[in-house]
């Protein structure tokens, strides 16, 4: 049996189940927002624990037992921190797996949201391998990094899925003027600069999940600093396409979800600048690493979020059903018809 004739077979059979309503399929494309954002943070509470070797093998925790058990060399407070940010992460895996089963059997089935869906999916699955490689490794810091940094584009892809499942899928109108447009490009590509950089901080400061570690050998003061100076211009970036937006009516102000959506990013990034700032001040307290890592993803979903305001694809296009009693008509005419 060829290909196309199994999935024609598939799809007919994914046709006659019932389609999820549209509350439905945005409770699970915010669950993958919060899911995602949520397994990075617990991610820097299993490094602040000193739990990041609590399970000394991937996919089972010991070489002897998929799950956490007594063991002379692995205290069990720190196995199950390790366990426990794993098992989130096949909670996470479940509902990406729910955006596509969603996607798939919505009426009308929508390509874009198919396409988002089935990103989030992989990228969970590019997340697990990520985790995986970084046990394996020992948690050698460029490992960490990575495994932080993949979570940017999911959160980005959630909420690209969030807006999605309201919006057309008519080709992107531009709100704003081209100006403002290339300013957010810069904002976005400082933002990757931002957070790549504070992964190196990571790498060279305290919390390295295990005392064993190796360390990133660069002076941490050097590093924070280049983290820093990269904050200041995006927030620099990011007053700016602010001015604009406020001054130049076709720069988007006269769109109030534009203005609001600035002004929760703008409100996201002072509140996360001072963290960093005490964070500085105060040798890194474990408690507020957690802080930071929850205001970088809020930081990510907040630039998506204005990301997606500046720009229409038409409202969405519902999915009409005939109703019953006029199906009862034909039904009945038919005979008679004979």
């Amino acid at each position: 049996m060829s290909l196309t004739v199994r999935w024609t077979s598939w799809a007919a059979r994914l046709s006659r189940l019932p389609s999820p309503s549209l509350r439905l399929q945005r409770v699970v494309a915010v669950l993958a927002l919060v899911s995602n954002a949520g397994i990075a943070v617990t991610g820097s509470i299993v490094r602040l624990t000193g739990s990041g070797l609590g399970c000394s093998t991937w996919p089972g925790c010991t070489p002897d037992s998929l799950v956490p058990v007594a063991h002379p060399e692995l205290g069990q407070f720190h196995q199950w921190i390790e366990y426990g940010n794993r098992m989130l992460g096949v909670l996470v895996s479940v509902v990406a797996g729910l955006c596509v089963v969603s996607a798939l059997l919505a009426k009308p089935r929508r390509r874009r949201v198919l396409l988002l869906s089935l990103t989030m999916l992989g990228g969970v699955v590019a997340q697990a391998v990520i985790g995986g490689l970084t046990v394996l490794a020992e948690l050698v810091w460029w490992t960490v990094a990575l495994h932080l940094i993949a979570s940017t584009p999911l959160v980005w892809a959630a909420v690209l899925l969030v807006r999605a499942i309201d919006e057309g899928d008519a080709p992107p109108r531009s709100l704003a003027n081209p100006a403002a447009r290339g300013l957010l490009v810069a904002l976005t590509v400082t933002l990757g600069a931002v957070v790549v950089a504070g992964t190196m901080v990571t790498g060279a400061g305290p919390h390295a999940g295990d005392e064993r570690v190796a360390r990133l050998t660069v002076p941490i003061e050097v590093l924070a600093h280049t983290h820093a100076a990269l904050m200041y211009v995006f927030l620099g970036l990011l007053i700016a396409l602010g001015v604009l937006l406020r001054v130049d009516p076709r720069g988007g102000a006269a769109d109030r979800g534009i203005w609001w959506r600035y002004l929760v990013l703008l409100g996201v990034v002072l509140a996360q600048g001072l963290i960093g700032l005490v964070q500085f001040l105060t040798n890194v307290p474990p408690v507020l690493v957690s802080f930071h890592v929850l205001g970088a993803m809020l930081v990510i979903a907040a630039t998506a979020a204005l990301w997606c305001a500046i720009r229409d694809r038409g409202p969405r296009i519902a999915h009409h059903r005939a109703p019953a009693v006029e199906v009862d008509v034909v039904e009945r005419a038919q005979p008679a018809a004979v």
